[in-house]
């Protein structure tokens, strides 16, 4: 049998660090709803710095996540998880 190759095109940088901004961005929120206090202004400060940043060609979904604040999709969609995003509104 001979194995199937999938091309996964590699996340940028860029991508790299929104993807980790939002998982921080989940563990403030967790914080929060456990009683503790967390700022959440920096982490939306910078996920905004680093949209800016996404490089021409970017996946337009993507684009559309993030700029609808849908930080939730954007996360599965970067963790190769868009199949779990619900259609409908961002």
């Amino acid at each position: 049998m001979t194995p199937v190759s999938v091309k996964v095109d590699p996340m940028n940088v860029v991508e790299a660090g929104i993807l980790q901004t939002l998982k921080d961005l989940d563990l403030a929120v967790a914080q929060i709803r456990a009683g503790t206090k967390a700022d959440l202004l920096p982490l939306f400060s910078k996920l905004e710095k680093l949209t800016s940043e996404l490089p021409r060609g970017t996946d337009p979904q993507l684009l559309h996540y993030l700029h609808k604040k849908s930080y939730e999709k954007a996360r599965l969609h970067l963790e190769g998880r868009d199949a779990e995003n619900a259609r409908g509104s961002c």
